[in-house]
């Protein structure tokens, strides 16, 4: 910070301008009133409230289950589409590809996704946003899974073929041990990036199993209540947690290389 200078202000600027907002939302959602702006004494009412309506639970489940299964899928074939670039393939296209889809932008994407759907004449719902979610995060657990590839030994894998080991034993008993935080990580954060992600999901999804994103966007446009921030304050929790999670993974990682 000493080494920023006069740099030091405008970045507190920045920051304030960027958490302030959510540092208020957070607030707010202890209020014991029906304002979502005005402070009425402190309430844990809305939390309870959030509890009790069937229809958010609903969509928290359906955004679950899409989660869950998109980071099944992604993680499966990223770490087999990173082992192959890192250990098989020498090939700037192929890295270009593979990183794609993190690059595009969501709504050029989720318009591509949603073509794709009606050329096979696809049913969108639920298993259409896992299939989508899973081709966004699967670029994620290729960056995080090949990062720990160039910091692995590959004479590890070389001995373990020259002892007779097939290449499948070599990845379940060598490779796969080695990379295994990186994947944990990339699958942590596939599953941030699906419970929240919007775009995507309102291009790719059916009318009648709305995810969470997109329930709390229908709710919005008649207005913030207090309910909205209880359920934005527990979704940040949950974002935190699991990228603090991540962090930890990696940086335990590079420790053990050190």
């Amino acid at each position: 910070m000493k080494a920023l200078g006069w740099l030091r202000l405008p970045l507190a600027l920045c920051m304030l301008f960027l958490y302030l907002p959510i540092a208020v939302l957070v607030v707010m959602s202890f209020n014991g009133g029906r304002s979502a702006f005005t402070m009425d004494g402190f309430s844990l009412r809305w939390y309870g409230e959030l509890a009790a309506d069937s229809a958010l639970l609903t969509a928290l489940g359906n955004s679950l289950l899409v989660a869950t299964g998109a980071t099944v899928i992604a993680v499966v074939l990223g770490t087999t589409l990173a082992v192959g670039l890192a250990r098989y393939t020498r090939s700037a296209a192929l890295d270009a590809y593979a990183m794609s889809s993190a690059i595009m932008p969501d709504l050029v994407l989720a318009i591509g996704l949603l073509s794709f759907y009606s050329l096979i004449s696809m049913t969108l719902g639920l298993f259409s946003v896992m299939l989508a979610h899973a081709v966004f995060g699967m670029a994620f657990v290729v960056a995080v899974v090949r990062a720990r590839l160039a910091q692995a030994d590959p004479s590890l894998e070389e001995a373990s073929r020259d002892l007779g080991a097939g290449a499948l034993t070599t990845f379940v008993r060598v490779t796969l041990p080695t990379i295994a935080p990186a994947v944990v990580a990339g699958a942590l954060l596939t599953f941030t990036l699906s419970l929240d992600e919007f775009v995507i999901a309102f291009f790719t999804n059916g009318p009648t199993t709305p995810t969470l994103p997109i329930s709390i966007y229908s709710m919005v446009r008649f207005g913030v209540t207090p309910e909205i921030n209880a359920l934005a304050t527990v979704l940040l929790l949950v974002s935190l947690t699991v990228v603090i999670a991540s962090a930890r993974l990696s940086r335990r990682t590079e420790a053990t290389d050190e």
